[in-house]
């Protein structure tokens, strides 16, 4: 895989990035360091964490998961300098009061955020620092409508890119980006960072996969137009794109108890366990194998050969499902079945958006 630059930043990437969130939950550190050296062994560079993991969110497990990366980095100081580190800063409270006191995240907050970050990390430097979910209301995490009413921004976009601005010039942070975000934060972030000059966004990390492609719907020409990459998270739905729930649904007595959907009751009130998107999931699936293809190799491919994509987030449990998803680089998908998933698409259009 050859590496690729990051926006206008000096970062350059694999086209797969590893991704950390079940360090700490469904993976214990010893694993987890298995998985990170097999991944650096196959050529990925590049791995993103957040404060608020390990996934799903809990007092006990806040920050386990950069724990677990600084620990691996102290293991063999050398390793630090062969990945670009990616971590985000958490936005308002959703109900984390664990992650920070008071419902905004000003200057402060993060300012705070960063260096405990760093403390955890065991680094000087993250390479790519992201604003997990923005400050100000927008509908995201399976929420469909902007509502005016629900705005209770307290720290302007401005303030933000400022405090972002001080940690790039102590040199805590070298590139900045955002996630979950809309077409309209992309556009302010940028707009501000060139009139006052402060950093400029470099990626924006959002869901993109079979069954959630509402980058599509604006923001991919957005992010083409202001030269800021998307990194792709979720391309497989949290499981439903590799046909693992097709027979079993996500709560039956047959469902794979090490699954995220089937072994943690909050994530099946998210989008991705929404049974529209199992539906349409199993539709994406079926099309897969009627094509000699496994339907972990047909999501993965989807995204990978994507021009909106820069790198792809891949997150893992075990060895096998890495080694699946890194030989899953390579795959071209025919005419034929783009077509058909295009076909899906129009009758099952974006479920766990």
């Amino acid at each position: 895989m050859q590496t690729l630059r990051l926006g206008r930043s000096d970062l350059h990437v694999t086209p797969i990035c590893l991704g950390t969130m079940t360090f700490g939950e469904q993976v214990a550190e010893a694993d987890a360091h298995a998985i990170l050296d097999r991944a650096l062994e196959r050529g990925v560079n590049f791995i993103d964490t957040a404060e608020m993991y390990a996934v799903p969110a809990r007092e006990e497990t806040y920050g386990a998961t950069e724990r677990i990366i600084g620990n691996w980095f102290a293991r063999d100081p050398g390793l630090r300098r062969k990945v670009v580190l990616a971590t985000k800063v958490a936005g308002p409270s959703r109900g984390m009061p664990w992650v920070r006191e008071g419902k905004g995240m000003t200057a402060a907050d993060i300012a705070a955020s960063c260096d405990a970050s760093l403390r955890r990390l065991q680094t000087d430097t993250i390479d790519l620092y992201q604003i997990h979910w923005p400050e100000r209301h927008v509908p995201a995490f399976g929420n469909v409508y902007y509502d005016p009413a629900k705005e209770t921004s307290a720290t302007p976009i401005h303030e933000q890119l400022e405090a972002l601005g001080k940690l790039v010039q102590a040199g805590k942070v070298r590139a900045i980006g955002l996630s979950n975000e809309s077409p309209y934060g992309v556009h302010e972030f940028v707009r501000l960072a060139e009139q006052h000059g402060l950093p400029r966004v470099a990626t924006v990390q959002n869901p993109y996969c079979l069954v959630n492609r509402t980058v599509e719907n604006g923001l991919d020409e957005t992010m083409h137009r202001l030269e800021v990459s998307l990194l792709a998270y979720s391309p497989v739905a949290f499981g439903l794109l590799t046909g693992k729930y097709d027979k079993s649904g996500i709560g039956g007595p047959d469902a794979p108890k090490e699954g995220r959907l089937a072994k943690f009751e909050s994530m099946k009130k998210q989008r991705w366990g929404r049974p529209e998107a199992l539906d349409a999931a199993r539709r994406y699936n079926d099309l897969a194998r009627r094509h000699g293809l496994t339907p972990t190799r047909m999501a993965l491919a989807f995204c990978y050969t994507k021009w909106q994509v820069a790198s792809t987030i891949i997150g893992v449990t075990t060895l096998a499902q890495l080694d699946e998803d890194l030989d899953a680089w390579g795959t071209t998908l025919s005419a034929e079945v783009l077509a058909e998933i295009d076909a899906i698409r129009w009758q099952f259009r974006d479920p766990a958006l």
